[in-house]
């Protein structure tokens, strides 16, 4: 049974009894809005269109299928799937038993997806057959030897269909089997700085109020129609995809792969108002070619998940006529900051904003000492949104300070009037279009490759993914250093996820280090920049 890892009875206490917490659980917005407005849309996935009853219906349907494979309160339900209604209907059908909803992102490949597998002891499964000319069924298939838990895998759409034959055979459950709002009710992993990912548990509470805060921050109501390019296996898309529509009585319109000229074309179709997402979205809609072609009704773009250039900012509320600012989180505390209508554009374009509802952010130096406003720290948060510690809770340590608030591992300033600037980060990743990639991974298995003495990787600037991938090798023989190919080859063999392979090598006779022998990256990514630079100007 999947439980809170890092739990405080005092900052429990307090959040109740101010009400910050209120008591809800996540799944309760949907079945109540599915008895009081049930012809209501809820849902536009492609051609189909789904009304609250009709979403209520097929959500039972799964929770008492869960229930009669043996799956209880607190156990796993995987789910690896793009933004499909289907997804909704896993996450609020685990959410109904009192399960823990695990999204896993579709680009997630052998080795992450086994390595979440046996860590979540999931028992049950849902993938597509095949999604972008990927087998995701016969990953599971060869998996499935390696993980004993595992009993039962539910293809989705495709030939087989095995969802709908699930739903068609189940009793549906009318009453909702007794959970509490500060029971666990998502696993969400995230890559950080070592080679495997890290699960971050929220509970009904954390993920409650993140939204309520949000509805708040840009006034959101039940006119307002929330446009899901996103993944949904991401938290931006079970936030803002899987439960804020629902606690709004709106509804949501997803996008399954993007592209900006499909996403345009949504836009003015279905009327949408309001997104969040990482800068790839935002660039992409702000310079399509047709782009003023289009009649949107968008009043909203929140830009997070990646550094976001400020120029894109100021573009977006000029060509997109909305409210565009930039947001700040993570998996860990979703949303910490950010800004709206009320705060100059200015603001919006250069900072990360100001801690949202009652999130607090501080930054301190090394001995988690606070640091005047203006100076660069690292940048420690807390908040009703926070989460209750990693399902290995032997990462906690690090991860929070001693009186409890979480170490974000990024470097940042607090001016005197509270906004936030991030300045970089203390951790080892690499921000491709909002995937957090850790290079250590790649770095470990490129280490295994014959010929290669030594290697770093790094994140190198692109002004549409904001980072990509570069290698830098030392070779064992300098006359026959490895070529880029063979190195990404190497890495498919392994499995490893398309987005987390190199796009560019750099072969040196030398990595630079400190006196210790630390890896001076910062002097990688200073060569990177000028090389870039230099490219461009040829």
């Amino acid at each position: 049974m999947i439980t809170a890892t890092h739990t405080d009875s005092e900052r429990r206490d307090r959040y109740l009894t101010s009400g910050e917490w209120s008591h809800s659980t996540i799944d309760s917005a949907l079945a109540e809005y599915a008895h009081h407005h049930p012809d209501r849309l809820a849902v536009v996935d492609g051609d189909r269109q789904v009304s609250y009853a009709e979403l209520d219906a097929m959500i039972r349907r799964l929770a008492g299928a869960l229930l009669e494979r043996g799956i209880r309160p607190g156990d796993s339900v995987v789910w690896q799937l793009p933004n499909w209604l289907e997804a909704i209907v896993v996450h609020h059908g685990a959410l109904r038993i009192g399960a823990v909803s695990t999204p896993i992102i579709p680009i997630y490949r052998h080795r992450e997806v086994q390595f979440i597998l046996k860590q979540s002891r999931a028992r049950i499964a849902f993938v597509p057959g095949m999604f972008r000319s990927f087998d995701h069924r016969g990953m599971f298939d060869e998996l499935a030897p390696t993980l004993p838990d595992l009993e039962h895998v539910i293809t989705v759409r495709g030939s087989d269909n095995e969802f709908d034959h699930l739903l068609s055979g189940a009793t549906p459950l009318d009453n909702p089997v007794e959970h509490a709002s500060t029971d666990v009710a998502v696993l969400l992993y995230t890559s950080g700085t070592t080679s495997d990912p890290k699960g971050a548990l929220h509970t009904h509470e954390s993920l409650d109020y993140e939204n309520r805060s949000i509805i708040e921050l840009f006034d959101l109501t039940g006119e307002d129609i929330v446009y899901m390019p996103s993944p949904v296996g991401h938290i931006t898309g079970i936030l803002y995809g899987l439960q804020l529509p629902f606690m709004l009585g709106s509804h949501v319109v997803f996008q399954d792969i993007w592209d900006p000229g499909a996403g345009l074309e949504l836009l003015q179709r279905r009327r949408c108002t309001f997104v969040i997402g990482a800068t790839p979205f935002l660039h992409g809609l702000v310079h399509h070619p047709d782009r003023a072609e289009y009649d949107i009704a968008l009043r909203v773009f929140g830009c997070g998940g990646a550094d976001v250039p400020p120029e894109l900012i100021r573009q977006a509320e000029e060509r997109l006529g909305c409210t565009a600012t930039r947001i700040y989180g993570s998996t860990e505390f979703p949303t910490l900051s950010g800004g709206n209508a009320s705060d100059p554009l200015d603001k919006r374009a250069t900072t990360d904003g100001r801690p949202i509802g009652s999130a607090e952010a501080r930054t301190v130096d090394e001995h988690d000492t606070p640091v005047p406003p203006g100076a660069v720290g690292d940048l420690q948060v807390r908040g009703p949104d926070l989460f209750t510690g990693y399902l290995d809770s032997r990462l906690n340590a690090d991860a929070f300070a001693s009186d409890g608030w979480f170490r974000t591992g990024d470097l940042a300033v607090i001016d005197e009037d509270g906004y936030i600037q991030i300045t970089g980060r203390r951790k080892d990743i690499i921000v491709r279009g909002g995937e957090n990639i850790s290079a250590k991974e790649i770095e470990d298995l490129l280490f295994e490759y014959p010929g290669i003495a030594d290697i770093a990787v790094i994140g190198m600037p692109d002004p549409i993914m904001v980072e990509r991938i570069c290698a830098y090798v030392v070779p064992s023989d300098q006359a026959h250093p490895p070529a880029l190919d063979e190195l990404t080859s190497f890495l498919r063999e392994h499995r490893m996820a398309t987005q987390k392979l190199p796009e560019r090598l750099e072969v040196v006779e030398q990595l630079p280090r400190t006196a210790t022998g630390k890896i001076q990256k910062f002097v990688l990514r200073d060569r990177i920049r000028v090389a870039l630079t230099s490219d461009n100007a040829v």
